[in-house]
């Protein structure tokens, strides 16, 4: 299958935050949705293990826009270096990545 859709994942410090971020992105139509779950993160920074409860979130789109989207992550997240991440869609069920690609530009 062609991969031309890709889900980016990121990491918020609160609720409120992620979701202005993929509200942000799907208004915007870089994205077609997002999910956002709570997580809790173990991880080293700046010399120190931090154990953190965040808010991740699953944001699928194209790849085409994955640029974009990173740098409205980076624009609009409070972290220094926000993780963002991003895999392919191998497969899928055909209407919903038709879906994903009628509804982001």
């Amino acid at each position: 299958m062609n991969q031309k859709y890709i889900v980016v994942y990121t990491t918020f410090p609160n609720r409120r935050i992620a979701e202005k971020v993929i509200d942000g992105l799907v208004n915007a139509k870089m994205a077609a949705c997002g999910n956002i779950f709570t997580l809790f993160s173990i991880y080293r920074w700046q010399g120190e293990v931090e154990k953190t409860p965040e808010y991740g979130a699953f944001i699928k789109t194209k790849r085409s826009r994955y640029r974009a989207v990173e740098k409205y992550i980076k624009e609009n997240h409070p972290y220094e270096l926000p993780e963002i991440i991003a895999w392919d869609i191998g497969c899928g069920q055909r209407t919903y990545l038709n879906w994903i690609n009628k509804v982001t530009d």
